[in-house]
């Protein structure tokens, strides 16, 4: 099955090009099991219904599955303040 195209503003790729190389292999490797099963994360819920978050170490990625089988990154950063800066960008 084809996988899904990745949507990523450039303030995301601009983070991930700044990681240290390991977390950023990491975070790649996790980026492409997200286009290949959307499902590997947890749905989030309440406020963040309708997100996903896929673990990477202390860091998670926040993203969003769109129609036309594509996957929208909306951030990525640790775990302690992830769920408040989604909250935050969202209700921009």
């Amino acid at each position: 099955m084809e996988p899904y195209r990745l949507r990523v503003p450039g303030r995301l790729e601009e983070l991930v090009r700044g990681l240290h190389p390991g977390l950023r292999r990491k975070v790649r490797a996790a980026l492409d099991l997200i286009r290949t099963d959307p499902a590997a994360g947890k749905a989030l819920r309440d406020a963040l219904a309708g997100l996903g978050s896929l673990r990477v170490g202390r860091f998670r990625i926040v993203y969003r599955v769109a129609p036309g089988r594509v996957i929208e990154l909306v951030t990525i950063g640790p775990r302690r303040t992830i769920y408040q800066e989604t909250l935050r960008l969202l209700r921009r």
